[in-house]
């Protein structure tokens, strides 16, 4: 049966760090193909995409996360997972505020890089949708001024990740990087 697992897990070190360092926002359209490595173990890597697309660099400390939820029912018969990116952006200005408008009507694609240099494309298939944001200013002196984003994405997978360990990785995989500003 093709849905029988092939291998089990060992106890691993404790070596690796929580938090998301980076989100890469794509628009969708700007990637028309993607490819996946061939190595046994590893065909569900992507390799590379097609498109040439800019990956708009968003820096994140604290407050932003992915959490991936599977989804599975034993009488319809389907499983999905539901990704869901939940970003602060500290500081409020006129150039993220547009930009927060145009996320809320688009449909992106998101590439989520943690501290241990892992990179998952976020809405492979389907897009991600900013389901909810709030723009606030604190009460207090100390509070933030920020915005707080979730962006959801519906797909029949977990996130992929990208066959890279650094940031420049991401041009070897067909992305150009933005910075922001």
């Amino acid at each position: 049966m093709s849905c029988d697992i092939s291998a089990g897990r060992l106890e691993p070190c404790k070596n690796v760090q929580g938090g998301v360092k980076c989100l890469y926002i794509i628009n969708f359209e700007d990637i028309t193909g993607i490819t996946y490595l061939t190595t046994a173990g590893n065909e569900d890597v992507i390799e590379a995409v097609t498109g040439s697309p800019n990956a708009y660099k968003y820096e994140v400390r604290g407050g932003t996360n992915l959490e991936q939820s599977i989804t599975s029912d034993r009488t319809a018969g389907t499983t999905f997972v539901t990704q869901t990116i939940t970003a602060v952006l500290k500081k409020q200005d006129i150039a993220t505020h547009k930009q927060v408008k145009l996320l809320s009507w688009g449909r992106p694609r998101v590439i989520v890089q943690d501290y241990n240099n892992n990179f998952w494309l976020c809405g492979q298939d389907n897009g991600c949708d900013l389901t909810t944001g709030a723009i606030s200013t604190g009460t207090a002196m100390g509070d933030a001024s920020a915005y707080t984003l979730t962006l959801v994405a519906e797909e029949a997978m977990s996130a992929p990740f990208l066959d890279c360990s650094s940031e420049s990785g991401l041009s070897g995989n067909g992305i150009t990087v933005v910075a922001g500003t």
